[in-house]
């Protein structure tokens, strides 16, 4: 008898280890760290990040650089929804148009996200969601143009233990499509956890504009992320941007990360390349 249970002791603490095991494959998971405002992580979580943005504009266009200093957060109501607040913050930009060179707020963003898969043993992860983007900011920080625009995304990743495969895809739909235009936005990420400090990845972040609308021509050019110009002849028109980077667990429930982005396709608008800083508080 005592054998028997001694049996029925062990199985019972390897079945605990195995769905331990399982269970934590998102630990060596990380959120994304470039293209902050489209590129949404597929997984539920409350937290809150802050993040400084460093961006030049190529020179054969307006040249300078614009910086973004901006808060984002999340709170997991469950394990399945949360709510996420993702677009906000300081903009400055300083360029060779003096006309261009103003500060001001940016539009608001928020909206929810559901995780319809949540496959544990296969660590297979699949996060639709919806945001909507309010026009609050202010024009002279190339903000507040239109009457907000409704961003429709599905974020999925696939773990292999400490290799992580991100991606997403989503469309950014105007309620005006005179001032702002329509886009897809599509991103990927490949990491590996190499050790809790250090998360190396590469990473690919893309827009394509799918209808034009009534505001300025400049050569087929749109303004990426955070600027919608409203382009009268950038239909068609894809920026594409590759970089690389790295996330470190520095504690238990703080993240910091870096990545550099370099646009890849013409014309480039206004992406040269970028640098991202961010730490993520969990709570």
């Amino acid at each position: 008898m005592g054998w028997l249970c001694g049996a029925a002791l062990l199985a019972t603490v390897a079945s605990t280890a195995t769905a331990g095991e399982t269970g934590c494959w998102k630990d060596d998971a990380i959120s994304p760290v470039a293209n902050p405002l489209f590129f949404e992580s597929p997984l539920i979580q409350s937290e809150v990040r802050p993040l400084y943005i460093y961006h030049n504009i190529p020179s054969e266009f307006i040249g300078g650089f614009a910086q973004v200093f901006a808060v984002q957060a999340r709170w997991a109501i469950n394990d399945r929804l949360a709510i996420i607040a993702t677009k906000d913050g300081y903009v400055q930009i300083r360029s060779k148009v003096p006309s261009l060179n103003n500060d001001g707020w940016a539009d608001i963003a928020a909206g929810v996200k559901y995780a319809l898969i949540d496959d544990v043993e296969n660590q297979f992860i699949v996060t639709p969601g919806v945001k909507f983007e309010f026009p609050w900011g202010e024009k002279d920080a190339l903000q507040g143009n239109g009457d907000g625009e409704v961003n429709l995304f599905v974020s999925a990743m696939k773990g292999w233990d400490k290799l992580h495969l991100t991606g997403s895809l989503g469309a950014r739909l105007p309620l005006d499509t005179d001032e702002e235009t329509a886009s897809l936005h599509y991103s990927l990420q490949l990491d590996y956890a190499v050790c809790k400090y250090f998360i190396p990845f590469v990473t690919m972040n893309g827009f394509t504009v799918l209808t034009e609308g009534d505001g300025p021509a400049f050569g087929g050019i749109e303004g990426y992320d955070l600027i919608n110009f409203g382009a009268s002849d950038a239909g068609g028109v894809s920026t594409i941007a590759l970089g690389a980077g790295f996330r470190s667990k520095v504690h238990k429930n703080v993240d910091v990360g870096f990545a550099f982005e370099q646009c890849v396709t013409t014309p480039k608008g206004l992406f040269d390349n970028r640098f991202t800083f961010d730490a993520v508080v969990h709570f």
